[in-house]
């Protein structure tokens, strides 16, 4: 695998491609960090602390656990898989790195630091790729010295299962930097979809849409979330009712992102409905506090679903 150092005229040495840095260690940097672990990269998977990265490495130990369980995963490849990962809470650590992948909350001031303090420590060659789900990839690369470098990189959540990786192009970013990200996606086994940067882009737009209302048909007293996740599924073949996926996403992360949409585009679609707000003003964030539209055992399983 190889990344391209393009100059003005798109020219350039190209040079292996081994290590990828993971910023964050929760749902979804784990996840990216043990898909590219998988593909035969070799990750350093950082977090500001040491609950943050063992709770990372803890959950893709269980991840592959489970692979080996169903027989998608032999036990040679979860080996090899976990002794590509390595963790740290220093920074300075992801100095080698050919590719940054930043999953950090969803907070630009959060993410620019990131990307200001990650080039002070590699090479002018790597490329720095966020996972923001809504965050402008331009605005998040006014930060850079080397905005060309700067590029989203949306996953999906559980990231070992979703196929989908949604490439975000910002204004800056230069043709080879898109092309190497889909390169990368395909070796770790997604299908990339390659976007312009606007809000929300395209999963984001079309997914939140879906799940806001499905929150407003609750309020209104239409059906429980169980028998509207359940029309989706049957009625329109969606893996997963939007119900159930943004207790998967996180209650509050959903929020934010509406809170967002709903500045940037102006449009009533993304205003946020109350009982969103008051299901995370009450604690309510989904599978991770153990309950949101869904109560959660500890394995994981929806249980009792949401009623008015």
């Amino acid at each position: 695998m190889l990344i391209r150092n393009s100059d003005g005229n798109n020219k350039a040495a190209a040079r292996p491609i081994r290590r990828i840095a993971v910023l964050g260690a929760g749902t979804m940097g784990h996840g990216i960090a043990q898909v590219a672990a998988a593909a035969g990269y070799e990750v350093m998977l950082r977090d500001i602390n040491e609950d943050s990265v063992a709770r990372g490495r803890q959950a893709i130990e269980h991840n592959l656990a489970k692979g080996v369980q169903l027989g998608k995963v032999t036990e040679q490849d979860r080996n090899q898989t976990l002794a590509r990962i390595r963790t740290t809470t220093q920074l300075e650590d992801i100095a080698e790195a050919d590719l940054i992948i930043e999953a950090a909350p969803e907070s630009l001031e959060l993410k620019q630091n990131l990307l200001r303090e990650s080039e002070s420590l590699t090479n002018p060659n790597c490329i720095f790729a966020s996972n923001t789900s809504s965050l402008s990839i331009s605005q998040i690369a006014r930060a850079s010295a080397r905005p060309e470098k700067v590029i989203g990189m949306h996953f999906f959540n559980p990231v070992h299962i979703m196929r989908l990786v949604e490439i975000v192009v910002g204004e800056q970013t230069a043709a080879s930097t898109t092309e190497f990200v889909r390169i990368v996606a395909a070796a770790i086994k997604k299908e990339p979809i390659v976007v312009r940067d606007v809000p929300g882009f395209a999963s984001s737009r079309l997914g939140v849409t879906l799940g806001l209302e499905a929150m407003r048909m609750i309020e209104q007293g239409v059906a429980s979330a169980r028998d509207i996740d359940t029309a989706m599924e049957l009625g329109y073949n969606h893996p997963m009712g939007p119900l159930r996926l943004t207790d998967l996403v996180g209650l509050d992360v959903r929020l934010n992102i509406a809170e967002y949409l709903h500045q940037q585009l102006g449009s009533e679609t993304f205003r946020p409905p109350e009982i969103l707000r008051r299901m995370v003003r009450e604690g309510k964030l989904g599978k991770k506090s153990g309950e949101g539209f869904y109560r959660w055992n500890d394995q994981d399983k929806a249980q009792k679903a949401y009623t008015t």
